[in-house]
């Protein structure tokens, strides 16, 4: 370690690790999660894999450095796109970092003086992240910040993941915890949202004031779900939900716009078009049930037919497509959970 630096202890010390479900003490160092560790060959590998990434995931403290450095055990895995680093300086963005994937150090530089809250995000990209050391200013000034605000909990596909987002920080679900001072875990698995019992059970667990799901897309794409069992899905993965967060505000997002999808079976006879009747359906039901504070939202009121020119690939918004996407959430799906 340099002589002009301090380590920070980064469990049981004054830097919080928020956004990750939990965390696991390796030899190497510290690796969060975004699924209970100790319970991860419960869950499907795929999802334990997507779940080892640390999209929303970021470390937390206060101090009066003028430099951070993050060193981190180099996996590997090269990302695609590559991999981005942002720290935020009271909740701003002060720098974002790209580094080459063989990297093992990550600095930010030239913060400025006096006590800030800092928050380094990890990446969102696909490659998990193992945390070996945070260094500061030696002699510099630390402090634990005990995040008190609300929280809020995303579910969803490669569209919550958000690995095309500009950085870290600027994924639709941190824009969102952004502007409405919440904070965010978020449980984007690209690839993953199947609506597994597992993960209905993580998120009944968690502590949560506010509760999102985008569900659909990844179903659609795998024939994860035919039209018998899409419907019967989502009322068991929310009456789960329940179970933790009897009167959570909760909202349910069906899939935005991919024209290719919209009417054309797929092989397990699923549409977009019948996604989401069955999850309206779904929410339908469940008021006739009682539950007042579950919301329906249809994804293309969040991003339609003419927003698809924010794709990068023709599904995946691209970074100005995820700010889109953030702002359409704001105006769709805010409102409803109480937020403003």
């Amino acid at each position: 370690m340099p002589e002009d630096a301090q380590s920070l202890a980064l469990i049981g010390g004054q830097v919080s690790i928020e956004g990750a479900v939990s965390i696991e003490a390796t030899a190497d160092g510290v690796h969060p999660w975004r699924l209970p560790v100790a319970e991860r060959e419960l869950f499907e590998p795929s999802v334990v894999n997507k779940a080892s990434m640390p999209a929303g995931v970021r470390l937390t403290f206060v101090s009066d450095t003028s430099s951070v450095t993050l060193q981190i055990v180099n996996s590997g895995v090269e990302p695609d796109p590559p991999w981005i680093f942002d720290l935020l300086v009271d909740g701003e963005l002060h720098q974002r970092v790209a580094p080459p994937a063989d990297v093992d150090r990550i600095d930010f530089t030239d913060l400025a003086p006096g006590e800030h809250r800092l928050e380094l995000y990890l990446p969102s990209q696909y490659a998990p992240v193992v945390v070996r050391a945070l260094l500061i200013d030696a002699g510099a000034t630390v402090q634990g910040w005990q995040d008190e605000r609300r929280r809020i909990v995303f579910y969803g596909s490669s569209i919550t993941h958000c690995r095309h987002a500009a950085g870290p920080s600027e994924t639709w679900p941190a824009l969102v915890a952004r502007q409405f001072d919440l904070h965010l875990t978020s449980l984007g698995y690209g690839g993953d949202c199947h609506m597994d019992p597992m993960v209905g059970r993580m998120i009944r667990d968690l502590p949560a004031d506010f509760i999102g799901l985008k569900i659909g897309i990844n179903m659609m794409g795998a024939l994860s779900a035919s039209d018998r069992s899409f419907r019967a899905l989502a009322i068991g993965l929310i009456r789960t939900i329940r179970d933790g967060h009897p009167d959570t505000p909760l909202a349910v997002v069906s899939p935005i716009c991919h024209p290719p999808n919209e009417t054309t079976e797929n092989a397990a006879g699923m549409t977009l078009e019948k996604m989401r009747q069955r999850l309206a359906e779904a929410c339908d039901v469940l008021h006739a049930y009682g539950d007042n504070n579950l919301h329906y939202v249809d994804g293309l009121s969040v991003m339609g037919t003419d927003d698809v020119g924010l794709y990068v690939d023709g599904i995946h918004p691209s970074a100005e497509g995820y700010r889109f996407l953030a702002k359409g959430w704001a105006r769709e799906v805010a409102p409803k959970l109480g937020l403003s």
